[in-house]
């Protein structure tokens, strides 16, 4: 298994002068390169490889309060759909009970350092593979431990559906869910970074204080979720963007196969939810937006990420801002290819570049005229969560990290620009002196190192960003326009 690491504030820092010359460069760079043919790369459609597996690729991001289950459940599709095989199973199992842990073996799929098992905690986000008859998925799992948000991030910034993991134990969801509680938190972060769909699984239903019982699912947990997941920004109205779906992740009722033993489950079970899952949009045809999640050295430069618009080919002639470089090699999940589209993972092999030269929140992307922008200053909306107790006023001068794809930065609030009122949605002509929590406000920020950024509406996942404050989500954001420094 792989497993993917955040990028700290600290550490997108150390880069920061990487990134500053990015902006300058690419603009030195634009009017000589945008007479190059290859500044259109991404923009043609992409001839069929007939080694690619065309199945429609989702990334399935796994959230939820710290001991909900996640681990577990993914451990379980896993050992469901054959990507793991009795003889390793029964080496966890083992494992798990030489450590007096022996309902954990399952997770011992997706933790796998001495650290994560022997706590029992996630600490990184684990990555796997499985498939359907009709789909391909990659499983992010993430930590649900509030001290590992910014690696919970850096799953939900790749993921296409969000499976938002819910213990039905009683006192356990309870626990999850009040003020304190990583299943709200993740709920909201996970509609921030972008994903659109929630499948919210009602785990542990075959726990004693539940017993299947049809009164835990409705009306305890999901009229207590419902609400706080509409203001979110969910729809969760009967085909919409939320579904709910009982499971004993242990057992794996209900998990690939239906589960129809307590006569009153009906619906779909997990897999199956998967699979009716309306396609996601691809803007395969738009400017290759590429960011840069990790990169480590394999006889050449090999960098990581999700494909958040375009098409990447081999032969492409592109930019790591501000480096020239080709594409010399392509692979999906473990699988060589030639090309790869929005939406896809992608391990990416390039010429004319040192790792050296490169930090996560770099981005790939074209040249020239097509190169995407790196800034310190730009104007966005943010609706304001919920600030600290001893900072209860949002106001300039205000600082945060900011995280926006896989970037985190430090940030300044320069100025509030104007107020938004909720129900009519109108901004106000005077510019309030300050706000607290709950308010919507419009404001200039400038971060400390240029970060590759896009106004939300040209491109959402370049113009989406979280702020967080002492470990703790305080606002969430788009980017409305790119500033020059000298505004």
């Amino acid at each position: 298994m792989e497993a993917l690491k955040t990028a700290e504030a600290a550490g997108a820092a150390d880069g920061g002068a990487a990134a500053a010359a990015a902006a300058a460069a690419a603009v030195e760079a634009a009017p000589a390169a945008a007479a190059e043919p290859e500044a259109a790369a991404g923009k043609s459609e992409p001839a069929k490889d007939e080694a690619r597996d065309e199945r429609e690729h989702l990334n399935l991001v796994f959230i939820g309060h710290v001991d909900a289950g996640k681990s577990t459940f993914c451990g379980q599709i896993l050992y469901q759909t054959n990507q793991v095989d009795a003889r390793t199973i029964e080496k966890y199992q083992a494992e798990a009970k030489e450590k007096n842990r022996d309902s954990w073996f399952l997770a011992f799929i997706m933790d796998t350092n001495e650290e994560e098992r022997a706590k029992g905690k996630t600490v990184e986000v684990g990555r796997a593979h499985f498939d359907s008859e009709k789909k391909r998925y990659t499983i992010l799992d993430a930590p649900g431990h509030k001290n590992y948000v910014p690696n919970m991030i850096a799953g939900a910034c790749q993921a296409d559906v969000g499976v938002l993991v819910i213990s039905a134990r009683k006192g356990e969801f309870e626990t999850g869910f009040e003020r304190g509680g990583q299943t709200r938190e993740h709920a909201l972060l996970a509609k921030t970074l972008g994903v659109r769909l929630l499948v919210v699984v009602i785990n542990k239903m075959d726990d004693p204080t539940v017993k299947w019982s049809k009164e835990r699912l409705e009306p305890e947990c999901k009229d207590k979720l419902s609400p706080f997941l509409k203001g979110c920004g969910y729809n969760v109205k009967k085909d919409g963007d939320v579904v709910f779906v009982p499971i004993s992740a242990l057992t794996a009722a209900n998990v690939i196969q239906p589960f129809s033993e307590p006569g009153w489950i009906d619906g779909p079970c997990f897999l199956e939810v998967l699979d009716q899952l309306p396609a996601c949009e691809r803007n395969r045809d738009s400017a290759l937006r590429l960011p840069i999640l990790s990169k480590y050295k394999d006889m050449g430069t090999i960098v990581e990420g999700k494909v958040e618009q375009g098409t990447i080919r081999v032969g492409d002639k592109l930019c790591v801002m501000p480096n020239r470089v080709t594409v010399l090699q392509l692979w999906l999940d473990q699988e060589e290819v030639s090309y790869l589209i929005g939406g896809e993972n992608a391990r990416v092999k390039l010429k004319d570049i040192s790792d050296e030269d490169i930090m996560p929140g770099f981005v790939v992307a074209p040249r020239g005229g097509l190169a995407c922008p790196a800034v310190k200053l730009f104007e966005a909306q943010i609706r304001i969560v919920e600030l600290l107790e001893h900072k209860s006023i949002f106001s300039a001068g205000y600082t945060a990290i900011l995280h926006v794809h896989a970037s985190a930065e430090e940030s300044t609030i320069v100025r509030l620009t104007s107020s938004i009122d909720k129900k009519t949605g109108q901004r106000s002509k005077k510019p309030p002196m300050f706000v607290k929590s709950g308010a919507i406000v419009t404001c200039v920020i400038e971060v400390e190192q240029s970060v590759c950024l896009e106004p939300f509406e040209q491109c959402p996942q370049m113009g989406r960003f979280t702020l967080r404050d002492e470990g703790s989500t305080i606002g969430i954001g788009k980017v409305l326009a790119l500033l020059d420094e000298a505004k």
